[in-house]
């Protein structure tokens, strides 16, 4: 008869060699037939430095579509707030196609402040210029 700690020993390498065997499978798959794909950081145009924004109204955040990859990772894009150095919850706007160029969002009832930017997620995220949002 096995001792429990014999069992446990003999249990984990079955399951490490199974993951062993489909990781060799995952890797098996040929480049060729792999579609590459592109991480897209559009750079935003507006919000730029010197802008000012009063709470509650709309504004069209845009962004720089001329050079986008032909295959993008994620089409989906999301704009948070971000004060300082830190990024806010805050979404402003989200699950809008990255290509479109431009999104209206809603200035939200903040703290007033000079420090503000946007990050535009996508692929990855790209910060707007610091911007002032007032009461």
């Amino acid at each position: 008869m096995s001792s429990p700690s014999s069992v446990l020993a003999k249990t984990f390498l079955f399951f490490f060699a199974l993951f062993g065997i489909f990781a060799n499978l995952a890797s098996a798959v040929p480049v060729a037939e792999v579609e590459k794909r592109d991480v897209y950081d559009p750079h935003v145009l507006y919000p730029h430095a010197g802008t000012v924004w009063y709470k509650g109204q709309r504004h069209n955040v845009t962004w720089d579509t001329s050079d986008h990859p032909v295959n993008i990772t994620n089409y989906l894009g999301r704009i948070m707030l971000r004060k300082g150095l830190i990024a806010t919850p805050l979404i402003l706007e989200e699950n809008f196609d990255i290509l479109l160029g431009r999104i209206e969002v809603t200035v939200p009832w903040v703290t007033p402040g000079d420090d503000y930017s946007l990050v535009l997620y996508g692929d990855s995220g790209n910060f707007s210029p610091m911007f002032t949002i007032k009461e």
